[in-house]
């Protein structure tokens, strides 16, 4: 098996570069949530109200994950050592790659209201940690198995490896099988369909690219015929890195919008239980966006796929449930078996838990947050407060997102923003979940 290959771009040192020079760490961390830009693009605060991917496991099969990082404590479940053999799924040395996916996934940041540090996309779920890079002749076949077999109803593998195996496909067709989706990036390569690796190029997985802040294809994520949606993966702050001060990174690449797709798919699944993941799919790719410069591209796209991810309208549109495996290609061992159109199990899920007005939004709000919705409302209340005591008004503020020069803590290298000042990937006039201005 060839050299696995983690699908990140790192710029300069390994990201292991975050340096802390002055900043007291309230200031840092406050940083830190200030440049997850995707949760506003996202319009994360409307997401949370609907679902957090609360009971859904996403595995994260990569480098291991450091589960005593403050913005993941409680949130990480140890699986298996597929490299040294052992129980223990904790990363080795500097590796902080799957710290880093895992808080973009499930991520829940840390002091007064979790105000501070990583919050994920999907804050509720849980991660099951294990370790594998694929080298063995059996690919990923063996620790996709262990996911399946553990609970996972996600898979994330933000790696990839030249050779395929048979033992991998068939792990695939298994996790599809058991109704378990694998979400994986296309590569860095910025090549077609010729630069795909695995396990994106096994049927049946899902295959993400990149896209800049803007909406913009990211010029290094790698296209091609079967790619089915693109998420960020430019300039995304995680966790992991750094030292001991400030364990955080900022990177680019397909492994972190892999990570955000997953996280989406375990939103959607915590709200429509009886959907199979290709359904779940199925609503991403209805809901997803396109920047200006694609209008009226036909899709699936080579570059886009269907478009960007959109979880808040993927969430709230009433959309149809449509076939078993929806837009995933399907292994040839289960196409057999591949019903056509198909309803949820129970047709009320989804018809009950989409709104299709603000009236009704708003009633869904109350019945469901009740509680929960007041944390929300006090968590605003601080972190409002917080930025309020901060004189360059922070990122996205007057002036635009960006460092203020004076000693705040720097990452492998500094989030870039699209110019014109604001947030140029949210407009309030616009529909659930639409990014960016289009």
């Amino acid at each position: 098996m060839s050299l696995t290959r983690t699908l990140r771009v790192v710029s300069g040192a390994v990201l292991a570069g975050a340096l802390v020079l002055t900043a007291a760490p309230v200031a840092a961390a406050d940083q830190v949530r200030d440049d997850q830009w995707p949760l506003r693009a996202f319009e994360a605060e409307a997401i949370w109200k609907i679902s957090t991917g609360k009971g859904v496991t996403v595995a994260v099969i990569d480098e291991g994950v450091d589960s005593d990082h403050v913005d993941l404590k409680g949130n990480v479940i140890q699986g298996k050592d597929f490299i040294d053999g052992d129980a223990s799924s904790l990363p080795e040395g500097g590796d902080a790659h799957g710290t880093a996916m895992a808080s973009i996934i499930a991520g829940h940041g840390h002091g007064p209201g979790n105000a501070d540090g990583v919050m994920g996309l999907a804050p509720g779920a849980e991660i099951l940690s294990i370790r594998d890079t694929g080298d063995a002749q059996e690919g990923f076949g063996p620790s996709i198995r262990y996911a399946v077999d553990h609970g996972a109803s996600v898979i994330n593998i933000s790696q990839q490896i030249s050779n395929g195996s048979t033992a991998e496909e068939e792990a695939v067709a298994y996790a599809l099988k058991k109704d378990v989706l694998i979400v994986a990036g296309t590569g860095n390569d910025g090549g077609g369909r010729e630069a795909w690796k695995y396990p994106a190029s096994d049927s049946g997985v899902l295959p993400v690219g990149a896209v800049q802040n803007s909406g913009e294809i990211w010029e290094k994520s790698n296209y091609g015929q079967g790619l089915l949606l693109t998420a960020p993966g430019t300039h995304i702050v995680s966790a992991g890195g750094g030292n001991a001060s400030f364990p955080y990174r900022s990177a680019n690449g397909t492994s972190d919008a892999t990570a955000y797709t997953s996280a989406a798919v375990a939103l959607l699944r915590a709200k429509f239980p009886d959907l199979t993941v290709g359904q779940l799919v199925n609503r991403l790719t209805k809901t997803a966006g396109l920047p200006a410069a694609a209008k009226g591209t036909d899709l699936p796209d080579d570059h886009y796929g269907y478009g960007f991810i959109q979880p808040l309208a993927a969430l709230k549109q009433e959309i149809p449930a449509g076939s078993k495996y929806g837009p995933l290609s399907v292994p040839e061992s289960l196409k057999g078996g591949a019903p056509g159109a198909t309803a949820p199990k129970d047709n009320s899920t989804a018809s009950d838990d989409a709104a299709s007005s603000s009236s009704s939004d708003n009633g869904l709000v109350l019945a469901v947050v009740g509680l929960a919705g007041l944390v929300l409302v006090i968590l605003l209340i601080v972190k409002i407060a917080r930025r309020g005591k901060r004189s360059n008004g922070g990122p996205g503020g007057p002036g635009g997102p960006g460092w203020d020069g004076n000693g705040q803590p720097q990452y492998g290298h500094q989030p870039q923003y699209q110019q014109g000042g604001g947030n140029p990937y949210q407009q309030q006039s616009q529909a659930p979940g639409r990014w960016p201005n289009q």
